[in-house]
């Protein structure tokens, strides 16, 4: 079993800015909490999302964003971060994109993770960092972070760190997903390498069923906000 720190379990619950002549509601603003905690199957308790279509819900209850990619961004935005500061629930040490694989279980604390998909970055990015083109940096450098489901409900400190105790057969990783999804779009062998991986998470899954079939989702909603 391998044992990987948590530096900082990060909660917030949604509120209202503003952007683009009107007020939207995001959850991406987190901060540290010191206490133990209790994950349900959709969120921690004191978390929340404020686009329930694209954000949380079972297999996207847990949010994960290594600390590795800190300095990169703190160059790219020009100021110093703080843990949480991309909306993620769990800031991590020595998890990242490359050494984490869809379907691998975590212990973490009393509860039971499973990595579902890795992140994908959307325009509330931009619009905590007034940088436009943030999102779509997110996404061309692979440094996303990435989601986890609930397998088994329970309490859980930082201290208790994240306890691999499954690695998927497969080994598809984070890293290799995001690659497939934005960059090697025309690599079907990839697309079916990653549908063989039954924990896949549902909307991945669909996304790349509808490539199959000739089909690309344009991301730039995701990535601008724009309607």
């Amino acid at each position: 079993m391998e044992y990987y720190k948590i530096l900082s379990i990060n909660v917030g619950k949604p509120i209202q800015v503003p952007f683009k002549n009107k007020n939207i509601v995001t959850g991406i603003f987190k901060a540290p909490i010191e206490e133990s905690v209790y994950l349900s199957s959709v969120n921690f308790e004191g978390d929340g999302q404020g686009d329930l279509v694209h954000h949380g819900g079972k297999e996207k209850a847990v949010c994960v964003f290594p600390i590795e990619h800190y300095p990169f961004y703190e160059n790219t935005l020009k100021q110093s971060l703080s843990y949480g500061s991309f909306g993620e629930n769990l800031t991590t040490e020595g998890l990242v994109e490359t050494e984490v694989c869809i379907g691998d279980i975590f212990k973490l604390g009393n509860a039971t993770v499973q990595v579902s998909q890795p992140r994908q970055p959307c325009y509330k990015l931009s619009v905590k960092y007034d940088m436009r083109e943030l999102p779509l940096i997110v996404q061309e450098t692979g440094f996303t972070g990435y989601y986890l489901r609930v397998l088994e409900e329970g309490s859980v400190s930082k201290l208790d760190g994240l306890i691999r105790i499954y690695s998927h057969p497969l080994a598809v990783t984070v890293s290799y997903a995001n690659r497939i999804m934005h960059h090697d779009k025309q690599d079907i062998e990839g697309v079916k390498k990653l549908l063989e991986v039954e924990e896949l998470s549902t909307n991945w899954k669909k996304t790349f069923l509808k490539r199959l079939e000739g089909k690309e989702t344009d991301p730039m909603k995701r990535l601008t906000g724009n309607e």
